[in-house]
């Protein structure tokens, strides 16, 4: 009698376990297959679920970089503005020439800012210095590279741009060409990984239900299980205690 009792007083306890953490596998003891599994699955979740958080990451760095490169646009529009004023040599003089160059150095220097002052935790975006970075978006640590563009002046082909001596306006042209493209990128580049933060999402949502599946308890059906096994304990104690009963009535009836 101890011993059943020992036993069922364990299993009441392990099941009480169960109940109280709504998981069906604590340890190995429950399953060991099923518990590796578990365990795969999680690690799986867990990975998708870093990935998507990197892929995030990477959607506000290219986001940092297009807003940076829109102020660099607006820049050399006015550039541009300001060279065709200065093309037109029936009515401005060299003094006016001067005077717009002064504008446009200070332009100049404001892409130049923002070339080298535009970071994302602390690492430059536009200055040429990282242009290509590796985001790990699977849950087994593979990445994808997004780049960004370099926004210098020398990069831009515009340091030298001085309409007080010769110049072409097509360089400004240029300069513009090579900042769209490098938006368009950045663009796409963000598109892409939008598709793989949909998949890590997803995938990550589909495991968790199988894991889910496997692991968790159905609390209703275990605890009218429990509830099932205490009554049938209650009742098996009963009969022994009365048996236990009987057979002393039997034996003081022997010896009356």
């Amino acid at each position: 009698m101890s011993s059943i009792g020992a036993i069922s007083s364990g299993s009441s306890y392990a099941d009480y376990g169960k109940i109280a953490s709504g998981k069906k596998i604590q340890s190995a003891a429950d399953g060991a297959a099923e518990l590796s599994i578990v365990e795969k699955e999680d690690a799986q979740v867990r990975g998708l679920n870093a990935g998507a958080k990197n892929i995030g990451s990477a959607q506000d760095m290219l986001k940092v970089a297009d807003g940076a490169m829109e102020g660099i646009t607006d820049y050399l529009q006015r550039i541009r503005e300001l060279a065709v004023q200065a093309s037109n040599t029936a009515v401005v003089t060299d003094s006016d020439r001067a005077n717009i160059q002064m504008e446009i150095d200070q332009l100049k220097q404001g892409i130049s800012d923002i070339a080298s002052q535009t970071t994302f935790n602390t690492k430059p975006l536009l200055d040429g210095s990282n242009t290509e970075f590796q985001i790990a978006t699977n849950a087994d640590g593979a990445s994808m590279a997004v780049s960004t563009a370099d926004a210098t002046l020398a990069a831009l082909g515009i340091a030298d741009f001085d309409v007080t001596g010769n110049f072409d306006i097509a360089d400004i042209d240029k300069a513009l060409e090579t900042v769209s493209a490098a938006r368009s990128s950045a663009g796409a580049q963000s598109n892409a990984l939008e598709y793989a933060y949909n998949y890590n999402t997803d995938a990550s949502l589909n495991t968790t239900a199988a894991k889910s599946r496997l692991e968790d308890l159905d609390i209703p059906q275990a605890i009218s299980e429990q509830k099932k096994q205490e009554t049938l304990q209650e009742y098996a104690l009963f009969m022994q205690k009365k048996k236990q009963e009987e057979e002393q009535n039997k034996l003081h009836a022997m010896f009356a």
